[in-house]
Formats: structure tokens, sequence, C-alpha cells
């Protein structure tokens, strides 16, 4: 029987980008990040009545002899009425109910002649099991009887005499609510076994999952560890919360190897709370043909004044060298060049803008009056650039949330559903590579797995 299938199916973001990149982040090594995924595990109390069901048969119990048990002349006959019924308690046990419907049949006189007399009755057997989850992923039952509910009472009609037999009758009940508890515990020892899940769910986390095809970015989860709240009982379920302490990695290229399986989970630790942040690192990519486009919109056909005279930019084009944007501005007018500069492109978060420190200016004209003037005309047109270039990052931001928050709230598998919500998402650094701008974005996010069923 299934019990119990934890998987897990990492999923990450549509990357923004304008067009097909080759693999800039070559030389660029993601960290590994430290972070936790958890898994609020709900355990309907139904399957594990269907579980105790099975290993119950209808027909309880028969006594056919009327001479055995030191010739008690009495015979019965012991039947489920309905199906075996699991409640949760309030202090990590189960109440257990066993409805029965009973045939007796009973002989009164002597010196071997005897009357017989029959009858039906109900009773419903109680039991109490309370439920340790140990830590090495076992789960350990001890079931202890908890007495009758008489629905009718045992009695033999014999017209004028009827003679109660209740004190009869139990002693079989008890004898059989002891093997109750034997085939209870067993079973649950049986079954509640989750090593085995664990053992796959953790390698299932081996794999690495692909994030981007475009982009070919991948990211592969390493668990290291696993805290698990204490089982909560309610009427119809029992819950728990698993946290999986993991490292994710991101990757470029090819599909980095698989780490080896493993054939053991260690020991979970038990704890009141987990964690539940999940922090995961993604790129998205701006060719300079955008970059160029975005300065284009923003400064051709500016002029301003230097000198009582006009410059006016009549183009731009932005690229990198090393580690620095270049942005090459023709002018024409008072100074006819073309102007250079240059800087480190940072994340801005105010403006929500890639943008440039550090800057440096170069003028290159053939007028060597002009370069007198440079002075002025460099203050004015760094200036411009300093405040008024930016690559926005808003869009990018949005899309990159939007396609991680679908990704996180999708159920891949009948009773496995992810649930994520992203806290906190932003460029922390800006790379540079032959054909435009890479951001590497740190996401910070809520990931949970609900397994629901069996």
């Amino acid at each position: 029987m299934k019990f119990i299938k934890i998987l897990f199916l990492a999923a990450g973001a549509s990357i923004f980008g304008q067009t097909t990149v080759d693999n800039q982040l070559a030389t660029y090594n993601f960290p590994k990040i430290k972070s936790s995924i958890t898994m609020p595990v709900t355990i309907p109390l139904s399957e594990l009545s269907n579980m105790v069901n099975a290993s119950v048969k209808d027909l309880v119990y028969q006594d056919d002899s009327y001479t055995d048990n030191n010739n008690d002349q009495f015979k019965v006959k012991v039947w489920k009425t309905r199906p075996i019924r699991l409640v949760g308690g309030t202090s990590q046990n189960l109440l257990i109910e066993v409805p029965l419907k009973i045939w007796a049949e009973k002989g009164i006189g002597t010196l071997g002649v005897y009357t017989y007399q029959n009858t039906t009755f109900e009773t419903v057997m109680s039991f109490n099991t309370t439920v340790t989850f140990k830590n090495n992923w076992t789960i350990i039952t001890n079931t202890r009887p908890n007495g009758f509910r008489w629905v009718t009472k045992p009695v033999l009609d014999y017209g004028r005499i009827q003679i109660p037999i209740t004190s009869i009758v139990e002693k079989s009940l008890k004898e059989q609510q002891e093997k109750f508890c034997k085939t209870i515990d067993q079973q649950m020892a049986t079954q509640l076994n989750f090593q085995q899940y664990a053992l796959m769910a953790w390698n299932t986390f081996l794999q690495p999952f692909n994030i981007s095809e475009e982009y070919n970015t991948w990211l592969k989860v390493s668990p290291v560890g696993v805290n698990i709240t204490p089982l909560k009982f309610y009427g119809n379920q029992i819950n728990a919360t698993l946290g999986v302490d993991i490292y994710s990695e991101t990757f470029t290229g090819s599909k980095p190897a698989a780490s080896s399986p493993v054939t053991s989970v260690a020991n979970f630790n038990t704890t009141p709370i987990v964690a539940d942040k999940f922090i995961l690192q993604t790129t998205a990519n701006i060719p300079f043909t955008e970059a160029s486009n975005m300065a284009r919109k923003t400064f051709l056909n500016k002029e301003f004044d230097v000198r009582d005279s006009k410059v006016k930019v009549t183009d731009v084009r932005v690229y990198g060298v090393d580690n620095r944007v270049i942005i090459e501005a023709q002018t024409d007018g008072y100074i006819k060049g073309t102007s250079i500069i240059s800087g480190i492109p940072v994340y801005d978060e105010m403006k929500r803008k890639i943008v440039l420190s550090e800057t440096k200016f170069k003028l290159k004209t053939t007028n060597i009056l002009q370069k007198t003037a440079s002075l002025l005309f460099q203050g004015k047109i760094v200036k411009m650039i300093e405040e008024e270039y930016g690559i926005p990052t808003q869009e990018l931001e949005e899309t990159s949330r939007k396609s991680i928050e679908e990704a996180f709230n999708k159920e891949y598998y009948k009773g496995l559903k992810m649930n994520g919500k992203v806290f906190n998402l932003k460029p922390s650094k800006i790379l540079l590579n032959n054909t435009g701008i890479t951001a590497v974005i740190d996401t910070n996010a809520s990931l949970k797995l609900f397994v629901n069923g069996f």
C-alpha cells in the first residue's frame, strides 16, 4: 500500500532578456547559499484507519465449541459492524473505536441435559494508542485497551428467566482486545516507517534542475539536514512540518553532475519551529544593443550650453571594456567629437536602475582649441550621464518575481503542491561580458511543499 511519497521539484524563474546570449558567466562562480525548504505534511487518519481495517478481518473471533473452556456450554461469534475509526487525541495519541456485533449461545442444564438460548447484541471496543516519532524516521506506537461501550447488553431470555452474560462475553472480548493491540502496533510499525520516503526525497533533491533554458542556467540543491516539529494531532489528521536545510548552487553552461545518491538518511532533529526562508540566485542579461537603445532614447538630440554656444548629442553607443561600461557620445556644435564616459556598473536600489559609478571622461576631437573648453564640457556631460543614464531594472525584477511565484505555486503531482512567495528580489552584482551586462539577482522567498494524501 502506498503510504506517503514525498517528492521535490525545484522550479525556478523565467529570466528576463532580449536576445539569446552565449555562456557569459563562465568565469563567475556562484556561491553556495544555505537556505531552507519547509514541507508541511498532513497524514489523514482515514488512511491509517484503512490500514488497520485491512489487517482486521470482518469476523473477528469465533468459538464453536460448547465443551471447551471447562465445558462452559458457550459459543460466540464476533464481527465488525462498521470500519474501525481513528480519532486524534490531545496528548500525541490516537483513540481507536471498533464497533462489534456479537452472537452468543449459552446452554443451561445439569447431568448433560442442556437448554440452549442465543442472543445478538452490539458493543464498541475502545483503544488508546500513544505515538512516538523517533528521530531515525520510525514511528513507535503503544496500544492499550480502553474498555467497552455497550450498545445493547448481552442477555439470554428464557422467558421467565433472563440471564446476563456480560461477564462471560467480556472475558472473551478482553482476550481479543489484547490481540488487537498487538495487531495494531505491528501494522503501524511496518507501515509507518518514513526512512524510505525521506531517502527518496533526499536523493531527488540531488538532481540539478534547469531554471533557464534561454541562458542555460542550472539550480542544484544539496540537502544537509532535516528538522521536524512535534506531531500535532487533530480530529481527522496528524500534522508535522519538515524543514530541509539545503545549499542551493547556480551553474551556467552544461548541466552539472548530480551528487552521489545516499543509501540512508541521517537522523533528524526535533525542533519547535522550522525555518521557511528559501534563497536563490539567478541571472538576467541586458545586451549592449539594448543598453545603447536605452541611451539613445535618453540622450539623442539633447543640447546644453557651453560658453554661450550649443552642444548637441548626435549618437550614443554603449559597450564594455574589462569591468567598465563605456558610453561613447558623438557631439556636434561648439564641441565636435567623441566624448567617452566610462564607469563601473552598480545597482541603485532607490532608482531601481543599473547606474555608473567612479566615472572617467575622455574627449576625442581634432580641434585643439576645443580641448581647452573640455573641462567645462566634461563637468556638464558627465553630470548629465551620472544623473540621467541608467538601465531600469523594475521590469526585470517584476518579471522575475512573477515567474518565480508562478513556478512556486503549482501542483506538480497529485497530492504534492508547492507554495511559495517572493519577499525580496534585487540585483546584487553587476557583471560584464562580451555581449552585454549580466545582473546577478538575489531572491528571498518562502518555499513550502504540501503533502496531502498517501
